[in-house]
């Protein structure tokens, strides 16, 4: 019988974006968005509200491994 191995991904992906008149960042791989004044406020927020998603959580439940990386891409403006 062969040991079935699940794959973890090590890194969760971010989008963020210029929206009308704030930056917005959205959490690809776990529910969440929010939003900053400046890029570096968006980037710290959407950090704090993934902490906050996984803190307590099995990581590998949900598919993660140990300290995962943030991915962040940013699109340019219209």
């Amino acid at each position: 019988m062969h040991e079935v191995r699940s794959v973890r991904r090590r890194t969760i992906q971010v989008r963020i974006f210029r929206g009308e008149e704030k930056y917005v960042a959205e959490c690809l791989d776990l529910s969440g968005v929010t939003q900053g004044d400046t890029l570096d406020e968006a980037t710290a927020n959407i950090r704090e509200a993934i902490g906050l998603h996984l803190e307590g959580e099995d990581l590998g439940e949900l598919g993660l491994t140990e300290n995962p990386t943030l991915v962040a891409v940013m699109e340019l403006g219209r």
